[in-house]
């Protein structure tokens, strides 16, 4: 099984984050700078919301608020939805399903978040050990049809050794 870990170690662990008392500006402003869709709300050291695209344009636009003035702890997506390293990536599809959330803060432990998987990464690494997958099996088919061909080679030429040579007796 590939776990989460596996998509961290393709593609690093950089996490972008912003404290909870900016402004909703400030945080689209690094979305914008860091070209990313979610940034981690901390408080202090602490973990304690996400704020997407999504946040802002449901939380914001849609209600004629105003993103310099309004703060992230406003309107952050919380309590987080958050996954362990060493889940599957089948449980990130589910828990992404379930919980309608496209990043999740993958968490050693209750302090220790060691990045950010979105659903771009669960699919990117579906795809990739899908492929690596494909292309193990069609080395293993080469190769059986390889073993099967030099296989008919050599019982074809010793069909044809017994045909010329048939009606020849064996001398002791």
């Amino acid at each position: 099984m590939k776990t989460i870990r596996h998509i961290l170690e393709m593609k690093g662990n950089c996490i972008f984050s912003i404290r909870l008392s900016a402004s909703v500006f400030e945080a689209l402003c690094l979305m914008a700078k860091k070209d990313v869709g979610a940034l981690m709300v901390l408080d202090g050291e602490k973990l304690v919301g996400v704020i997407s695209e999504r946040d802002y344009a449901r939380k914001i636009i849609l209600v004629g608020r105003s993103s310099q003035e309004t703060l992230v702890s406003e309107i952050m997506s919380s309590p987080v939805h958050s996954i362990h390293p060493d889940q599957t990536i089948e449980e990130a599809m589910e828990a992404m399903t379930n919980e309608r959330v496209r990043h999740l803060p993958v968490m050693e432990s209750e302090n220790e978040i060691l990045g950010v998987i979105t659903i771009g990464d669960v699919l990117r690494s579906i795809l990739y050990f899908q492929r690596e997958e494909i292309n193990t099996l069609e080395t293993c088919v080469r190769r059986q049809l390889e073993t099967i061909t030099e296989l008919e080679e050599c019982l074809g030429t010793n069909l044809d050794f017994r045909k010329k040579h048939e009606g020849l007796a064996v001398v002791k």
